[in-house]
């Protein structure tokens, strides 16, 4: 287990008592607004960009290997959410997050133990969730945004700049920045409520030490527990971290550490495999389905990251970090299966499993930054490493049992697996040489690139023999544009990407022609054109885009088929992204989508041109927030999120209905004795609504169920 002691330490001394200037000027400090700095983006790709007007979203965000990159320079539609965000709005996840995105839709039922996405139309894994664009070190389950900065969402296939995503993302992927010490010195502690009678508490604290303020620590703990807006469960969770960096001016750098425990007892939320075209009715939210269910998430990591400038124009940067996670109970597969139209499952059963994963991230490169004959250069040569170990025992089922949706059977839990030998292995590591060539006094920049991207995977049975192997490579190229015909204000953009997933391999039938044939990485292509517009106060981006997935496909004889890669899934889209404060005290965060997923080609060509799955035709979310004139430090929001019907299956025969979430929030800040006392209260699905909210897999007709009508409150003070 990684050692917390450090953090332990750091406590006491941000914990000591200011001196009585100190507090005076604390004091002073809450009385006014502190100046505001304004720049057009980060000084180097090691520096974070500066928060946006309205301070929801950031002015840029990490663009893998290039590191961070200003909104406005960047040929791609990418979201920086931040901090203050995730305060305002209660986020506890990056599910609770990305709610503010009309092209992100979360993809299994809210409150359950893991989060996936789908992002452009195609699933995003949490595997596919890098932190400063490292893959495979953020807690599993639940990510804690305790210790968070930024949660940037990068839309469409990223290879490219960070290497393939661990479960093959094409659609997009997440990026986590974590805090840091800010200059002044920061203890802050919050206590909470949520729906059922969950409470916590929560505390940030900061200190910057040393000659110019050259090192600095930032410590997050939270812990909470109760019983949950699931009748019957209560959750409790742990955490704390530790992120120390250094910035000095030829060298930065930062070691990180977390530790983040989440258990449930008393059920977990359900998803609905329905085995008839009659869809019943949605239930209540909080109704258990699986009452006897319990479960434990553990995670821990630690990780490192060093940027040095060389010489003036070239600078070295390398990354390593390790990360464990152990699971134990009913966490995957809680599904409530073969529903029919009045609701009732007959083969529905609960499942005790236990397993491990242990990852190795790594990356190192270097950064170049010169003219050539008037020509301006940044290069990156980047290699990357991501080593994988999955380890868990076989799954104890229960009996196969009838229930109700409406009105479920208790079925108790099996035993859990007492061993968790290896499983399997991955090995995914890459090389790319990128350049982003600027002209015309920086209002063109041409990005160019490739990077050669290696998969080996190794399977084993318990015994651990080896039961199936993969090692196959592939070259990703890259082309994008940004052009600013009319000066900072306006960039148009375009850009043709690939993707990487890793290509199946030929299991069933075993009549096939090709069996145990296994597939090069399959290449997702996208092609994208787009606008933003920088009015100042607040911004748009607008996108086109077609992104196309090759698939395997059952070609010739039904008894002795020909398995095919050239199966193709392809999302055309259009997208509306917009943010900022359009007049003093009012602030948007929203947009649209409007997407056309179609099944190009298929199996015997049967589902040719109908609807992919969970490929809804429109997807819009917007938030207000409005600073209440007459009444200094109150403030009030707002936020509508709707969605279209989308179909289940292939075949398009099983299709849930459009639905529509209405949110709302306050808050107030003021001072208290010379501290500042931020007081929140928000309300998720304000009408309880209940509804299917999307679909869980391609190839099952799984739907997810959205949240219940939520209540969170808190209260936040600076000593």
């Amino acid at each position: 287990m990684l050692r917390m002691t450090p953090v332990a330490l750091a406590l006491s001394v941000f914990m000591l008592p200011q001196s009585a200037d100190a507090q005076a000027t604390a004091a002073s400090s809450e009385a006014t607004l502190a100046p505001v700095k304004v720049k057009a983006g980060p000084d180097s790709p090691a520096d974070a960009p500066p928060p946006y007007a309205g301070k929801q979203v950031a002015r840029g965000a990490r663009l893998g290997a290039l590191g961070n990159q200003d909104l406005m320079d960047t040929p791609f539609n990418i979201t920086a959410y931040t901090a203050e965000l995730i305060e305002n709005q209660h986020a506890r996840s990056i599910a609770d997050v990305v709610a503010n995105d009309p092209s992100v839709r979360f993809t299994t039922s809210n409150g359950h133990m893991y989060e996936n996405f789908r992002i452009r139309g195609f699933d995003v894994n949490q595997n596919d969730v890098s932190i400063d664009g490292l893959f495979g070190l953020v807690p599993s389950g639940h990510v804690p945004l305790e210790f968070i900065e930024r949660v940037e969402v990068f839309k469409g296939p990223s290879a490219l700049f960070g290497g393939m995503a661990p479960s093959g993302a094409v659609g997009g992927t997440i990026n986590l920045s974590p805090k840091r010490a800010g200059d002044d010195p920061l203890t802050r502690v919050s206590v909470g409520f949520q729906s059922g009678s969950q409470f916590g508490t929560h505390l940030d604290a900061g200190r910057r030490f040393g000659d110019d303020k050259a090192w600095g620590l930032r410590v997050n703990a939270a812990y909470s527990d109760g019983d949950t807006a699931l009748d019957g469960q209560s959750k409790k969770r742990e955490f704390i971290s530790a992120a120390l960096d250094y910035r000095g001016k030829p060298l930065k750098a930062s070691l990180d550490t977390y530790y983040s425990k989440e258990s449930f007892k008393g059920g977990t939320p359900a998803m609905f495999w329905f085995a008839t075209p009659d869809i019943p009715k949605a239930p209540d939210p909080s109704i258990n389905q699986f009452p006897a269910a319990y479960g434990e998430l553990e995670s821990k990591a630690l990780i490192a990251r060093a940027d040095y400038e060389l010489r003036r124009g070239l600078s070295a940067f390398a990354g390593i970090g390790l990360m464990r996670h152990d699971f134990a109970g009913f966490i995957n597969g809680t599904h409530v299966r073969s529903i029919n139209a009045a609701g009732t499952s007959k083969t529905s059963f609960t499942s005790g499993q236990r397993g491990y994963n242990e990852n190795l991230a790594s990356e190192a490169g270097l950064r170049a930054n010169f003219d050539t004959a008037g020509v301006g250069h940044e290069l990156v040569l980047h290699a990357s490493s991501l080593e994988q170990e999955s380890g868990s025992g076989s799954s104890i089922s229960s009996p196969a049992f009838t229930t109700s949706i409406y009105n479920p059977t208790f079925q108790a839990m099996p035993a859990l697996p007492v061993a968790t030998p290896r499983t399997s292995e991955t090995d995914l590591s890459s090389v790319a040489l990128i350049d982003t060539l600027s002209f015309a006094d920086d209002r063109v920049r041409l990005t160019v690139g490739l990077r050669n991207q290696q998969i080996k995977t190794t399977n084993y049975n318990a015994a651990g023999k080896v039961t199936a192997q993969y090692d196959k490579s592939a070259v990703t190229p890259a082309v994008a544009i940004v052009v600013k015909p009319w000066g900072p204000a306006v960039s148009l953009y375009a850009n043709y990407v690939e993707g990487l997933s890793k290509g199946d391999t030929v299991t069933t039938p075993t009549t096939a022609t090709n069996y145990l044939h296994v597939f090069a990485p399959y290449k997702t292509e996208q092609k994208e054109a787009g606008v933003k517009w920088n009015a100042g106060s607040f911004a748009h981006t607008a996108s086109l885009f077609e992104i196309t997935r090759p698939m395997m496909v059952a070609l010739g004889s039904s008894t002795a088929p020909t398995l095919s890669d050239d199966g193709e899934k392809r999302v055309r889209g259009l997208e509306w992204n917009t943010f900022g404060e359009m007049a003093r005290g009012l602030r948007l965060l929203g947009g649209a989508t409007y997407t056309q997923g179609v099944q190009t080609k298929t199996a015997y060509g049967l589902n040719d041109g109908k609807t992919a799955v969970g490929a809804p035709r429109w997807q819009g979310n917007l938030g207000t927030e409005w600073d209440v004139p007459g009444i200094p430090g109150l403030t009030v929001s707002g936020r509508l999120i709707a969605t279209t019907n989308q179909y289940l299956d292939a075949a398009n025969t099983l299709r849930i209905p459009g639905w529509g979430q209405v949110d709302a929030g306050a808050r107030y800040a003021t001072v208290m004795d010379g501290r500042k006392l931020v007081l929140r209260l928000n309300i998720i699905n304000l009408f309880d609504r209940h509804y299917y909210a999307g679909s869980f897999s391609d190839t099952t007709p799984i739907a997810t169920l959205g949240l219940a009508r939520s209540v969170s409150a808190s209260a936040t003070m600076d000593f």
